[in-house]
């Protein structure tokens, strides 16, 4: 096999190995589009995907000089990661009660397709996932090869199989953005913010050694 393609499906691996994993960033997106519809959930889906193709451009390129430079700053980037979840929760929560009093609707105009790409996109680079993740992966980059095309086949693999399960993600939660009815929606983003929040608060149990 040319060391191109074996690149680029060490990529495809790479991404699906920290895209299919149900975390934080995932419930996100099928929140998103279950409650926005179907634009929102793919801009934040590409947000995500994003965020996991520039942290493989940044292993492939920079090796573990990156990995050593990252391991000092990993408790701050634990709270900064912790407290934004939490902050994103208290938003959802408060929408959800807003919408049970019936002061607002649970289907609200959704911002503008680039706030909700680059909300999740900066979401995802302080996910302490996907940094320790791409971070343990630097260590086995000697096995993609070491020209740079070699290297950017894996990048373009790492992101492509992102962006399609995330998209896919996206997509499962638009489905059912005008099918379910509204207390159904209701109970559905309820749910989602609630384990959003609950990713939040295990990260902060874990800085307080709990």
């Amino acid at each position: 096999m040319p060391p191109f393609v074996s690149s680029f499906l060490a990529g495809v691996l790479a991404g699906y190995g920290i895209a299919i994993p149900v975390g934080a960033i995932a419930v996100l997106i099928i929140e998103i589009a279950l409650r926005r519809g179907l634009a929102a959930g793919l801009a934040a889906g590409a947000g995500a995907a994003s965020a996991d193709g520039l942290y493989a451009l940044v292993a492939a390129l920079a090796g573990t000089v990156v990995a050593k430079l990252i391991e000092p700053f990993a408790f701050e980037v634990r709270v900064v990661s912790a407290l934004v979840l939490v902050a994103i929760a208290g938003r959802g929560l408060v929408l959800v009660r807003r919408t049970y009093r019936g002061e607002r609707s649970l289907r609200e105009l959704p911002p503008a397709p680039r706030r909700t790409f680059l909300t999740i996109l900066g979401l995802t680079i302080v996910n302490p996932m996907t940094v320790i993740y791409f971070s343990a992966l630097i260590l086995g980059l000697p096995a993609i090869g070491s020209g740079l095309a070699e290297k950017l086949a894996f990048v373009a693999g790492a992101f492509l199989a992102s962006l399609s399960w995330q998209s896919l993600l996206a997509l499962g939660g638009s489905l059912l953005h005008h099918r379910l009815p509204v207390r159904l929606q209701l109970g559905a983003s309820l749910l989602g913010n609630l384990i959003i929040l609950a990713f939040g608060l295990n990260i902060a149990r874990g800085l307080l050694g709990g």
